[in-house]
């Protein structure tokens, strides 16, 4: 099954979004959904409930809550983080599409994915 992304606001970039939706990404956003300045277990909760990885910036607290979820025995439905302001808006891009394409929904299950591991 293919991924649905969730972007947070702290990475939601419009021309990143639009480049991403351009090329097909199912992509749902904190500002689309109305989520803007919940914590960041809700933004995590929200992308779960919806089948969808999250997007992040904020490695540090998701990298956290990442963990809090394993060892809580609850499930999320993956994880995509970066560094802010490491990459232009087209490595981004370049990055996330080469995730996709290589990972399945089901793969990124519980999963943290490092945007500099692609």
């Amino acid at each position: 099954m293919r991924i649905r992304l969730y972007i947070d606001e702290d990475s939601m970039d419009r021309a990143l979004i639009r480049a991403l939706r351009a090329r097909g990404v199912d992509i749902l956003t904190a500002l689309d959904e109305d989520m803007i300045a919940q914590p960041d277990a809700v933004h995590l909760a929200f992308a779960t409930a919806q089948g969808c990885v999250l997007y992040s910036f904020n490695v540090g607290d998701y990298y956290q809550l990442h963990t809090a979820y394993l060892s809580d025995g609850r499930s999320h439905t993956g994880m995509i983080l970066a560094p802010q302001q490491r990459y232009s808006v087209g490595e981004q891009m370049r990055r996330v599409l080469r995730l996709l394409a290589t990972r399945s929904a089901e793969e990124m299950v519980n999963q943290v994915e490092f945007l500099s591991h692609w």
